[in-house]
């Protein structure tokens, strides 16, 4: 909020309250106007509060969950942060901080009635969960923590892009900053220290907020750490550490001014760690009575903010006791009116749920490109387009573990590595180090900077080395990556092209470098996947990837990366694969097989063997080349024609995708079917070690052939 900044809200409260002849310009060092209007903006949190408590109980709003106790904290950091300028990551206690950011308590209001003109969601956010395009607001999750990450990301990208200004669809100021907020308890999660591990490495300006009152719901703050968390975290260097009283609200303009000029300055990020109140439960679901004592809270009450605050303009003469009353009056009667008006709006309409879930690119495949030049291995070319898509576009970033060739000042004299399988050697060399970088050991670092990188408008390419290991991310994918489309109305959106090598069939890769899981994530709204098994297909998949607004998850099967029938000429520049559009690999009459990944040359060479050289039935084989979506009509078709369908995948049976398309094919082509539909799929147990054991537990050339002969024969 700038130093001249006087909202709406705050001169309807002012209106009448001329300030004093008397009154002094300045209070410990604050403008007496400044102090004055932050008074009557936490005077408004406050009512937003109880106004929504009040509302919950009368069923008109689900759920509450306040900012007070915070007012003091967040309206003397906003006099120091520029909406639309700097970029806020806040949490659910930040009420008074994007009221002094510029958001209306009618737009609170309207979030809180679950509006259909709620800019920050639509109705499909709960309340204090905030959001606005206008303000750099980003839309906000519920994890607690999870926001850290992205807010990295956001700040990285704000570096990359302020060196490159001509990029399209991307803004940034040379001193502007990343602002990240949350509680003492959230200091717990593992996303926290990732954030500052490298927001600290690269000298990020970020400015982390923990404000501490003393309570993770009813978990008191010596549960959760041995001690506070502006202990804990001095061991990093580079970050610059300040504790401070979050409820005084002149100290907090005091002590911040000086670490946010260190952070908007360059030199590194900062934390404050503020200790404020709690006057209130957790939320509408919590009651605070049961875990803490009325003398606890009374002795909290004697350093409620609002009530500092006033203290001291009274003592100031700048207000009186009286006036102090009609202000808290003026602002309950003003969120009133907001609520009178946010009731009025208008209700989401349920047919508009399903919008903004994911928006597909709009892509039409060409005809199969022509058999000439010679046959380039699917490692090779997601390699080369890899290549070709960065030359084009300096929005992609290509990141992860060990994807870089090598350090800078070797790479003249080394080959480099780029990656464990070679898929990204010499993006660096061609590119420099600002655009293909070795990260942390940490997966849910790697996407969570890529979401936030997304964000601002880049294309991010994180690569997670094995898809054995993408769990500890998984939050940064599910719940950050592929929600913001659709938490947000469509507002926000993460462009991102989430890179993973899959599968086994590798002879020795084991329990922790052979499963496939493709289902679990296909399972979640607003996320891609896609899953090509040659490398014609890898490469126009890739290409769309690129043009896609939302986060894809492009899995690359680690067997089928050298292997000679994977391999296809390298298509033209325009050839590119939409997603949901499979692809007919082998013509048939007889038995519809779907299948995808490494399971298709599998299912392939079946097909030959039933076949038996034109003499025996024919079946067709489709490959889905993307599992979400997939491709209903050429399932349907197929199956239509063939009365028969096997659906073959690498993944364990029980949950895997294979049951989703048998159970379509089951519900919409029933009176189609001459017998029951087959799966064929990896059993229920890990991928062992030995060779024996591994080609027991995945499905085999065998396997598939004696499925499908039973059904032709059914």
């Amino acid at each position: 909020m700038t130093d001249t900044a006087i909202t709406d809200t705050v001169a309807r409260l002012l209106a009448d309250r001329p300030m004093p002849d008397e009154a002094p310009a300045s209070i410990r060092g604050v403008a007496t106007s400044e102090a004055l209007e932050d008074f009557c903006l936490a005077c408004v949190s406050r009512a937003i509060d109880d106004r929504e408590i009040n509302l919950q109980k009368r069923s008109e709003v689900f759920f509450q969950i306040s900012g007070a106790g915070h007012e003091a904290l967040l309206l003397g950091l906003a006099r120091h942060l520029r909406p639309a300028y700097d970029w806020f990551f806040p949490y659910y206690r930040d009420l008074a901080l994007v009221l002094g950011l510029g958001v209306t308590p009618y737009e609170v209001l309207l979030q809180a009635l679950g509006s259909a003109e709620d800019p920050a969601s639509g109705g499909r956010q709960m309340p204090a969960h905030w959001g606005s395009a206008r303000l750099n607001i980003v839309t906000q999750s519920s994890p607690t923590g999870s926001q850290c990450l992205p807010a990295v990301g956001c700040a990285e990208a704000a570096r990359y892009v302020s060196r490159r200004p001509d990029l399209p669809g991307c803004t940034a100021r040379g001193d502007e900053l990343t602002y990240v907020s949350l509680g003492e308890g959230a200091c717990s999660e593992g996303e926290f220290w990732e954030s500052l591990n490298t927001a600290c490495t690269l000298h990020l300006p970020v400015l982390y907020v923990v404000a501490d009152n003393g309570y993770a719901i009813s978990v008191p703050t010596a549960d959760q750490a041995p001690a506070p968390v502006s202990d804990l975290v001095r061991g990093f260097a580079g970050l610059e550490v300040h504790r401070l009283d979050g409820t005084d609200y002149w100290a907090v303009r005091r002590q911040a001014a000086p670490a946010i000029a260190h952070v908007r300055a360059g030199v590194g990020p900062a934390l404050l760690h503020a200790e404020v109140t709690r006057p209130y439960s957790h939320s509408s679901a919590d009651t605070q009575s049961k875990y803490r004592t009325a003398d606890e809270l009374a002795r909290e009450a004697a350093h409620d903010p609002l009530a500092r605050m006033a203290e001291t303009l009274v003592g100031a003469g700048v207000l009186t006791t009286e006036e102090v009353a009609g202000v808290h009056a003026e602002a309950k009667a003003l969120v009133a009116d907001a609520t009178k008006a946010a009731r009025a709006a208008a209700r989401p309409d349920p047919a508009t749920v399903t919008d903004q879930v994911v928006r597909l690119p709009a892509v039409v495949e060409p005809p199969p490109p022509p058999d000439d030049g010679g046959p380039v291995a699917f490692g090779d070319a997601v390699n080369r387009a890899l290549h070709e898509l960065m030359a084009a576009d300096e929005r992609i970033r290509v990141f992860g573990e060990d994807v870089a060739d090598a350090r800078e000042a070797l790479l003249a004299e080394l080959e480099g590595k780029g990656g464990v399988f070679g898929t990204t050697h010499g993006l660096q060399r061609e590119f420099g180090q600002a655009r293909c970088y070795n990260t942390p050991l940490a997966e849910a670092n790697i996407v969570g900077r890529a979401v936030g990188q997304a964000l601002r408008g880049l294309r991010p390419a994180p690569e997670i080395q094995f898809f054995d290991y993408i769990w500890p991310a998984t939050q940064q994918i599910k719940s950050e990556a592929a929600t913001i489309r659709w938490r947000s109305n469509g507002a926000f959106t993460c462009p991102m092209v989430l890179r993973v090598p899959i599968g086994g069939y590798l002879t020795g890769g084991s329990i922790w470098h052979s499963q496939c899981g493709e289902s679990i994530f296909a399972h979640v709204p607003g996320l891609v996947v896609a899953f090509p098994s040659r490398a014609r297909d890898a490469v126009g998949l890739l290409r769309t990837a690129f043009l896609a607004e939302d986060p894809v998850l492009f899995c690359e099967h680690k067997h089928l990366l050298r292997q000679p029938y994977a391999a296809d000429p390298y298509p033209p520049d325009d050839y590119v694969v939409p997603f949901g559009k499979g692809a007919v690999r082998r013509p048939g009459h007889h038995l519809t097989v779907v299948t995808w990944g490494a399971t298709v040359q599998r299912s392939l060479e079946a097909a030959d063997a039933i076949a038996a050289g034109g003499e025996g039935p024919e079946v067709e084989i489709i490959d889905l080349r993307t599992i979400s979506p997939w491709d209903h009509d050429l399932v349907g078709e197929s199956v239509r024609r063939t009365g028969r369908a096997l659906v073959v995948h690498e993944d364990v049976r029980s949950g895997g995708w294979g049951s989703e398309v048998a159970a379509w094919i089951a519900d919409e082509l029933f009176s189609d079917l001459d017998a029951p539909v087959r799966r064929v799929a990896a059993q229920d147990c890990h991928v062992p070690y030995e060779p024996t054991l591994e080609r027991a537990v995945l499905p085999q050339v065998d396997d598939i052939e004696a499925a499908a002969r039973e059904l032709l024969a059914f």
